[in-house]
């Protein structure tokens, strides 16, 4: 990881903002130890990343004023991670940046998402 691309740090985890992201302010926050899955994290590595995560959110409130976040994890292929090291991805949200915000991350699998109309 190139330094200069980091934001912040903790003794076990940094951030940085994603090489393309979703919306302005989009973070990641990683482990600096090499772990393909969330699950595998030791508790320490959990709480360092959550650090991370809270930090963050208080800054990109100040910076871009979001109206509300996402906070994902892409774990093993089948659910779309295509870097095999963790990362939790801190996603800044505004009013309007899609016509209808309901169902959130459900939109990963479309056909899921609009379940309060069935």
């Amino acid at each position: 990881m190139e330094r200069r691309r980091v934001v912040a740090s903790n003794s076990l985890a940094f951030a940085i903002r994603d090489g393309y992201p979703v919306s302005p302010g989009h973070t990641l926050a990683i482990p600096n130890r090499h772990v393909g899955s969330f699950f595998d994290l030791t508790p320490a590595e959990h709480d360092a990343l959550l650090d991370l995560i809270q930090d963050q959110k208080r800054l990109l409130d100040a910076e871009f004023s979001p109206d509300a976040f996402n906070i994902g994890i892409n774990d093993g292929p089948a659910a779309g991670q295509t870097v095999p090291h963790v990362h939790v991805h801190l996603i800044p949200r505004y009013r309007g940046d899609v016509p209808d915000p309901r169902g959130g991350i459900r939109w990963v699998l479309a056909d899921k998402a609009r379940y309060w109309t069935e």
